[in-house]
């Protein structure tokens, strides 16, 4: 199996001073539990500016990826450098939105990097040091990367493979969500036909560390049966959290997996086909 996508928090200390670390908390008060305490050095990624850019939901959902070249700018002024460690945590075991930060840079292939197993509450845990204020990094040039385009699937793609069973669609919702029982964000509920449902929240331990790759596996092993990773596509509301499943899945060694970044928000607005139930 590939090395784990994870880094435990226990082994984060060596790390500070050298890693650059982004602090990936999103949802309400983020802002603002980040400027009272954080790992030394580590720059804030808002979800909604720095690893989203505005535009039209029916066009690429309510999280579109921004322009790949500014967010290779935006590493560069991050301090980003092929070859620099960068270490990602959150408040949500990755969810929210560490894992869309760690496949962002996975995209462009840099490396090292990892996701702080547990997140936030992990690092508090192991008694890492925190400061407060906000931290900018070590500015240097745009990050070169070799990519032209990001490497997602669009809606007509899904519209594709969808029904295929040789491929695997994996909606990462709550099961309230995909049942279309209630949908608190996007004007139609429901779910794309043929998808299969893994909440991934279900992919955590009550303490919110990744569950073992064997619990992984044998959880994907119900989904895939023999289809491999690489014919699997992950989407959730907007893009976000699908890229939990794409990190636990590496985590378990299915690697190679990919991102319907528009989503069922982009989905549901095109007047495409939905499922209930």
């Amino acid at each position: 199996m590939a090395s784990s996508p994870l880094i435990a928090a226990a082994k984060v200390l060596p790390s500070i001073g050298r890693a650059v670390f982004l602090d990936a908390r999103a949802g309400p008060g983020a802002d603002r539990a980040y400027a009272e305490a954080h790992l030394p050095g580590a720059i804030h990624l808002d979800v909604e500016s720095a690893l989203a850019a505005p535009g039209d939901p029916s066009v690429g959902g309510r999280h579109p990826l921004p322009v790949l070249e500014t967010w290779l700018e935006q590493l560069g002024a991050y301090g980003v450098r092929p070859g620099t460690p960068v270490i990602v945590y959150d408040g949500a075991g990755g969810g929210m939105a560490a894992a869309r930060a760690w496949w962002m840079l996975r995209a462009v292939g840099h490396e090292p990097l990892a996701v702080i197993d547990g997140g936030w509450q992990a690092v508090r845990d192991a008694g890492l040091p925190i400061e407060s204020g906000n931290a900018t990094g070590s500015p240097s040039e745009k990050y070169p990367s070799a990519i032209e385009r990001w490497p997602t699937v669009d809606a007509d793609w899904v519209e594709g493979v969808r029904e295929d069973p040789t491929w695997r669609l994996i909606d990462a919702r709550a099961p309230e969500r995909y049942e279309g029982r209630s949908e608190p964000l996007d004007p139609v509920a429901g779910h794309i036909p043929g998808a299969h449902n893994l909440y991934w929240q279900s992919q955590l331990r009550s303490d919110g560390l990744l569950r073992s790759p064997a619990e992984l596996r044998e959880c994907y092993a119900k989904i895939l049966d023999d289809v491999p990773a690489e014919r699997v596509v992950c989407y959730c509301g907007s893009g976000v959290t699908a890229c939990h499943l794409l990190l636990a899945m590496e985590a378990c060694g299915l690697v190679g997996a990919q991102l319907y970044v528009g989503s069922w928000s982009e989905w549901c607005r095109q007047a495409r086909p939905g499922a209930r139930g």
